[in-house]
């Protein structure tokens, strides 16, 4: 019997690790997140990038940007209440950009969309901030 690829049988695919990028744009902090927002090592990394972008006193906002997150779990929603507690603490407002189908999904049944309101593009992200740190 010829075999022409790799047995896979009985193996489990290495899952790709969270990367979290963050940067000032306009004034606004962002985060961008790419990959399984899953427990496991990688996760930590978010909560330390939000507490370098936090450090910055002068932001007017926290934009996570969510769209190339690949799965989410309960780890990961505890990461991101974090990260809002962490904003909520300097009274900064907090929006995700890029929220799929799955996300929203879970935000609602968890009803964590009032801590963590979706926007629909960063646009929208940054006037909504924008106009709740005015009303403050």
């Amino acid at each position: 019997m010829d075999n022409d690829g790799p047995l896979l049988t009985g193996v489990k695919a290495r899952k790709m690790a969270l990367t979290v990028t963050h940067r000032v744009e306009e004034g606004f902090g962002v985060l961008q997140l790419a990959g399984p927002l899953t427990l496991g090592p990688s996760l930590s990394g978010l909560r330390e990038a939000a507490r370098q972008l936090l450090a910055n006193a002068k932001l007017t906002g926290l934009i996570l940007q969510v769209a190339e997150v690949t799965s989410v779990d309960s780890a990961g929603l505890g990461e991101l209440t974090i990260v809002y507690n962490f904003a909520n603490r300097q009274s900064m407002g907090i929006r995700l950009v890029g929220s799929t189908p799955s996300l929203l999904k879970m935000l609602d049944m968890t009803r964590l969309e009032e801590l963590l309101p979706p926007a629909k593009d960063m646009q929208s992200a940054k006037q909504e901030l924008l106009a709740k740190k005015n009303l403050c």
